[in-house]
């Protein structure tokens, strides 16, 4: 997929095992991680074990692996963010979009290191990022809607703002729990997304076309 117009999957897991499973389907430009997700995966938050595991990733194909800083503080989402950024070429940054994250991001992308701003709720934190000129904006869709709020409006309002200020900020939407969530926002002009592997599986789940590949098997056989 990587090289096809604008549209980019990137598969939101810190398992192994789910990488050497679905990079090499081509779909997935690359991984994001989080700090909950990497515990789920039994990988610690040190920078000798997010190094090793992050070439693993690229290993398996990704193009380009994200990793969130940490640490509280502007300092040490800073100090934390120059870490990652030099575990390989293609890192990307996440930074949570609070106070904290907004002073370190802008340090960050003054050096050059790419970033996304995460645990994205409103069009207005989407804003900041564009401001910022953040390499991504990764607003939390199936959370948002989990608060009682219209999730696909606001970001595909997000979207519209993004593309009328001709920024070059790509909303990343994350926290997606079905194919055809994606799709629905695709089709509102939404072009790049995060999702689990139980979602990636979800895209080949639909019964009437596992039921047409049958009949092509039997027919081939004979």
């Amino acid at each position: 997929m990587a090289g096809q117009g604008r549209l980019r999957f990137l598969l939101d897991t810190a398992v192994s095992g789910e990488w050497e499973k679905w990079l090499p389907t081509g779909l997935f430009f690359g991984v994001t991680t989080n700090p909950v997700l990497l515990k789920a995966a039994g990988v610690s938050c040190t920078h000798k074990a997010l190094r090793s595991h992050a070439q693993v990733a690229f290993h398996c194909g990704a193009e380009e692996v994200q990793v969130q800083s940490w640490g509280r503080t502007a300092e040490a989402y800073i100090q934390n963010g120059r870490i990652i950024a030099q575990y390989a070429p293609n890192m990307v940054v996440k930074i949570p979009t609070n106070e904290a994250g907004v002073h370190a991001a802008k340090v960050l992308i003054k050096e050059k290191i790419r970033v996304t701003m995460t645990a994205v709720y409103t069009p207005a934190q989407a804003l900041l990022a564009s401001a910022l000129k953040a390499d991504y904006t990764a607003p939390y869709f199936g959370r948002m809607n989990d608060l009682g709020r219209d999730a696909f409006a606001e970001i595909v309002a997000m979207q519209t703002t993004v593309r009328q200020l001709g920024s070059a900020t790509r909303i990343l939407v994350a926290s997606l729990r079905a194919a055809s969530d994606v799709a629905a926002l695709a089709a509102a002009g939404l072009d790049t997304f995060t999702f689990s592997p139980k979602v990636a599986a979800d895209f080949f789940s639909d019964a009437a076309a596992s039921a047409a590949i049958e009949v092509f098997e039997l027919a081939a056989e004979g």
